[in-house]
């Protein structure tokens, strides 16, 4: 497709066109890639713990890696895209993102894997940092929750195969070949990417190397220091690298003031609407941060339960949320985002809290029950809340708000990641319990902030997005 798309050019109910649709399953493959190599890490972190000599707390490094270099490149990658287009982007992280894999594959240590990780986490970022702004190229802005729907619905059944697919891989290979998965997917997915993605309007402001820069060295300390705290580091580690995340960030601050269109986009948090929906999907995705890297210690050592047993019980969550997601997309066209992402946050909170308060050999019934109450939750906050974020910003600010929804994402799991990390170090054997009573708490104050987004509706300080 060789032309610039503007959706808003269709009428009211005119369907999507044929090169659109395919353009659509190019998008969604390569989320569908990246979210599927997240639930198998997370799924495989006893199994590579165990293989390569490391301990819980260590293992879980595989997943800060990705994230660190995600959280890290996530808005540069966004301002190149508002540049050189959401396509280049988009095809260079998923070429990337498959090579990686195969380093993954086949790397013989833990800090082998953990630097693999962090090229795959490079591609990812590439690849997440554009993905909304495609898909809000590919409908119209009343349309918007649908695009974000599928997109919630995409990821929710790549996090649900995703454990299945381990625990089967597990039972009969080695860690290795879980991600070897991602090379033919990669490689099908640049086949329907090349020809199909739109070539979107490029923004009139030139990328700002210096901005990029300073962010990246922000967010990749910030992520070190909670990779750091999390395995109880020594004190100057932790603090040494919040406080280059400061002096660093102070900069990036002081570069973009003042720019129409700054990489760190300050101009749109300071929209009460936009910004209350960061704050709530840095806490959404903190709780589940806290599950998903929680729960298969949880299944394993504490209720004792297989591998394959863990894939099975882990699915019952995301595959609910492919159900609710879209579900609630459709629904955010037409209600509040505030209260459905209140009500969701509210359910995944009760949702936590039964799951660490089970007793000590529950029947799959009562675990499938409450991870399918936490993935009800989750359903109902996600896709209206990134319909929120991108509603609430100019459409030509599409690039900038589709890095803040990346962004959001990623610091709330690197967070979540992080902590369970450090309540393992804490809590021993009892860590995964208290892991999974911190992702109640984060999604307690992820209800409270989605609530209010209905207050600043109120005094009109929202946009027309909630």
């Amino acid at each position: 497709m060789s032309d610039v798309y503007h959706p808003a050019a269709r009428g009211v109910d005119a369907p999507m066109p044929a090169g659109n649709r395919l353009a659509m399953v190019a998008v969604m493959l390569a989320v569908a890639l990246a979210t599927l190599d997240t639930a198998i890490a997370n799924t495989a972190l006893p199994a590579i713990a165990a293989d390569l000599h490391a301990t819980s707390a260590e293992s879980v490094w595989v997943v800060n890696a990705y994230q660190l270099a995600m959280v890290a490149t996530i808005l540069p990658f966004a301002a190149l895209g508002d540049v050189l287009g959401h396509r280049r982007v988009y095809i260079g992280g998923l070429a990337l993102f498959t090579v990686a894999s195969l380093a993954c594959a086949a790397a013989p240590t833990l800090p082998l894997l953990a630097a693999a990780r962090l090229l795959q986490g490079l591609g990812g970022s590439a690849i997440t940092s554009v993905s909304i702004a495609l898909v809000s190229a590919l409908y119209p802005r009343h349309q918007l929750g649908r695009g974000v729907g599928v997109n919630a619905l995409v990821v929710g059944v790549s996090v649900a195969v995703g454990p299945t697919i381990a625990s089967l891989i597990l039972s009969t290979a080695s860690w290795s070949w879980l991600f070897m998965i991602n090379v033919p997917l990669g490689l099908i997915g640049l086949a329907f990417a090349l020809p199909a993605l739109p070539r979107t309007a490029k923004g009139a402001h030139p990328c700002d190397p210096v901005a990029a820069l300073l962010s990246v060295i922000t967010f990749a300390s910030l992520i070190f220091a909670l990779g750091e705290g999390g395995q109880r580091a020594p004190a100057a580690h932790v603090f040494g690298a919040l406080a280059l995340a400061l002096v660093f960030g102070a900069g990036l601050m002081r570069r973009e003031a003042g720019r129409l269109a700054p990489m760190l986009p300050v101009d749109l948090l300071r929209r009460p609407v936009f910004a209350l929906s960061a704050v709530t999907a840095v806490c959404g995705f903190a709780a589940q941060g806290f599950a998903f890297v929680s729960l298969p210690f949880y299944f394993e050592d504490v209720l004792h339960r297989s591998q394959i047993e863990t894939g099975f019980l882990i699915t019952p969550w995301p595959v609910v949320v492919a159900i609710a997601a879209p579900i609630a997309g459709r629904l955010s066209d037409r209600y509040p985002p505030g209260v459905l992402g209140a009500t969701g946050l509210a359910c995944l909170c009760v949702g936590l809290v039964s799951l660490a308060l089970m007793p000590a050999d529950p029947s799959v019934y009562a675990i499938a029950t409450r991870m399918a109450l936490c993935g009800v939750g989750f359903g109902l906050f996600q896709s209206p809340n990134i319909k929120a974020l991108m509603a609430s910003a100019p459409h030509a600010r599409s690039g900038g708000a589709s890095g803040v929804v990346a962004t959001s994402r990623l610091i709330g799991q690197a967070t979540g990641a992080a902590l369970v990390a450090l309540c393992f170090g804490v809590a021993g054997r009892h860590g995964p319990t208290l892991a999974l009573a911190g992702g109640a708490m984060f999604a307690g104050v992820g209800c409270i902030a989605s609530g209010l987004r209905l207050l600043a509706r109120s005094h009109r300080l929202g946009s027309a997005g909630e």
